[in-house]
């Protein structure tokens, strides 16, 4: 018989892209979190290309990347828990979040995916979540919104 999945973890890195996800992992991570006091950083990575310096000074995409964090910490304060948050500048979001999941030795990554398709309709999945389910050192949990939640 399968071993029963214990959703139980002790650190968890929730990768916030700023999309329609981002409210319903942070809560996910709240509640499976909150019985066992589990630590939880958020992390969003401002994607920078090639032509910038890692530290350029990027304010505009800063500030927005400071309201993703703001939202998670909001809702932790209105769930009375607490959420750390990290603001990385990277070339790629996968690497950024994996790195970031193995340097604080997380048990568990979460993602959050937005249902969308491309042109022609097939759905589509993006560069970040397979890099992070055959990278992260860890479990992946992903989310995906609903069907017929696709944004405009």
């Amino acid at each position: 018989m399968p071993e029963a999945i214990n959703p139980a973890f002790r650190r968890a890195v929730i990768a916030l892209s700023g999309g329609p996800t981002d409210a319903a992992i942070v809560r996910l991570a709240l509640e499976v979190a909150r019985p066992n006091r589990a630590e939880l950083i958020a992390v969003h990575v401002v994607e920078l290309d090639w032509t910038q310096p890692l530290d350029a000074d990027v304010a505009e995409r800063s500030e927005e990347a400071q309201r993703v964090l703001d939202a998670a910490e909001g809702i932790a304060d209105q769930l009375h828990c607490k959420i750390e948050s990290v603001l990385v500048q990277a070339r790629d979001v996968g690497a950024a979040i994996v790195d970031e999941a193995a340097a604080r030795r997380a048990d568990l990554l979460i993602l959050g995916l937005s249902y969308r398709t491309r042109f022609g309709g097939d759905f589509a999945i993006g560069r970040t979540i397979p890099y992070a389910l055959k990278n992260a050192p860890c479990a992946v949990w992903v989310l995906r919104q609903p069907k017929g939640e696709e944004p405009q």
